[in-house]
């Protein structure tokens, strides 16, 4: 019997090490399609992005963003500017600058660097807006309403806006 005892400790410790030696094999990185980064679509939803009466002085800007995969964005509304109060005298000497941006547009608009806009409408108290905005692709977007006192106006204007973008 005592021989076998050093045999028995032999195996038990070969089959330990054995056991110990053995590696799970590494678990393939999953390949990710981009057929399984499709996001649900935004399509047939509309969003309210601005509804607002506001004393404007210099600029305001209205920062939205247009979620991904959203195919044909479209920009609706309509603001009104009036001098001194709402419903007060909206004529020409109410007149505003109104643009949409990208963010690299507005980055220029920040630094004071002449740029494109999206979407201009220039000394204009009273403007209605229709807009299709560029698709969004796996990346939501985000875009700015900016609406200025027009050039060489004096004092500040009210602006009464109501805009939605429609996916």
């Amino acid at each position: 019997m005592p021989q076998h005892k050093p045999l028995a400790v032999l195996l038990g410790a070969l089959l330990a090490s054995g056991a110990a030696c053995t590696k799970e094999e590494p678990k393939p990185a999953s390949t990710v399609l981009p057929s399984d980064r499709v996001a649900p679509s935004p399509v047939g939803t509309s969003k309210n992005i601005l509804q607002k009466t506001f004393t404007l002085k210099n600029s305001a800007e209205f920062p939205f963003d247009i979620p991904a995969h959203a195919v044909q964005p479209h920009l609706h509304g309509l603001f009104e500017s009036f001098v001194g109060q709402v419903h007060g005298a909206s004529d020409a000497s109410a007149n505003i600058d109104f643009l949409v941006l990208n963010e690299a547009q507005h980055a220029d608009f920040l630094g004071h660097h002449p740029s494109e806009a999206l979407f201009t409408a220039e000394d204009s108290h009273n403007q209605a807006v229709n807009f299709d905005l560029p698709a969004s692709t796996n990346q939501p977007v985000k875009y700015y309403l900016v609406f200025r006192n027009a050039e060489g106006s004096k004092g500040s204007k009210v602006v009464e806006a109501n805009f939605r973008v429609d996916f």
